[in-house]
């Protein structure tokens, strides 16, 4: 029932990976609004939290909601996974207070891939919004978690990981961060990953790293800021492409540039994995259609498969209580 384009656009990407994965789904919300269904079962949730309603509160009012009812399908076992594109808050908390957290875990993370076109698999970056406010045993953890996530969904057996600051010298950037570095290049992470130092925001796109961490305000401003510059960058192309005076050079680079402008597209990656709850849950992308559905109900699919939860579990070093 959440994002942008629900239920239409929802439903269709749930029927066609269940029609082209093989992939059992069901989906979880008012059966009245969700159309033609094409026979998938149905949770029926009466309530839905809004993109505008208050997280928690939402999640702690509306127990009959659909977010709230897809964690508990996870938490009882009716389900190995769940995506939400709606209420990004909201699918946390609903996670967090259904699933609950992994022992040790301090604060779960988003870890969000993004795509590197120079090797086959993408950096991963986290937080991506969900810790607005972070210390360094956080960040610590957000290492491990990335690092375990990395392994698991990508193949890459040590993860290198680096911290995200304004230069790559370690006596840069907020104490948050160097009090991070300290910990990280002294080998608090563990043998699970290498520590490679800081890295800046230019150097998403380079390959330096496997994981990059950060708290969540940066990293949601990050991301965003990488969205946006995307976006506006292949709408100039476009834009200039269409101009009559230039359409053989549009028509001789499009074939080369369209494959370049899918691996960006953030539909192509299906969402981002909350990291830290006793679950897969993917977040998708508010706008997202019926193919970023598809791709997140299979990345789904395919961590709890591969045993994500306890890989991560098996990653995090047990922290002090907040």
């Amino acid at each position: 029932m959440g994002g942008d384009r629900a239920p239409g656009e929802i439903v269709a990407g749930a029927r066609q990976a269940a029609e082209q994965g093989n992939i059992a789904v069901v989906l979880v919300g008012r059966p009245g609004e969700m159309g033609d269904t094409g026979g998938l079962p149905v949770i029926e949730a009466g309530e839905v939290i809004g993109m505008g309603d208050d997280p928690g509160q939402g999640v702690r009012r509306k127990k009959d909601s659909s977010l709230v009812r897809a964690a508990e399908a996870v938490r009882d076992g009716k389900a190995l996974a769940m995506v939400s594109a709606g209420n990004t808050g909201a699918t946390m908390a609903s996670a967090l207070l259904r699933m609950g957290r992994l022992p040790g875990v301090i604060r779960p993370a988003i870890a969000t891939p993004i795509p590197d076109l120079n090797r086959a698999w993408p950096t991963v970056m986290l937080d991506a919004g969900a810790n607005a406010e972070c210390t360094p045993q956080m960040l610590l953890q957000f290492a491990e978690m990335g690092a375990a996530f990395t392994r698991n969904r990508y193949g890459v057996e040590r993860p290198r990981v680096a911290l995200l600051s304004i230069g790559e010298e370690k006596s840069k950037g907020t104490p948050l961060v160097k009090e991070t570095h300290a910990m990280l290049a002294s080998g608090a992470g563990g043998p699970g990953l290498e520590f490679v130092g800081n890295v800046e925001g230019r150097d998403f796109f380079e390959g330096l790293a496997d994981v990059i961490v950060t708290d969540g305000f940066t990293g949601n401003v990050a991301l965003k800021t990488l969205e946006g510059s995307l976006r506006f960058l292949i709408g100039a192309l476009t834009e200039i492409f269409a101009r009559p005076e230039v359409r053989e050079i549009a028509d001789a680079l499009s074939p080369h540039l369209l494959p370049l402008a899918t691996a960006l597209d953030p539909e192509s990656t299906g969402g981002a994995m909350l990291l830290g709850v006793n679950g897969v849950c993917v977040i998708s992308h508010g706008s997202s259609s019926s193919v970023a559905i598809v791709n997140a109900i299979t990345v789904a699919h395919d961590l709890a498969v591969a045993g994500l939860v306890a890989d991560v579990a098996a990653s995090v070093r047990q922290g002090p209580a907040e």
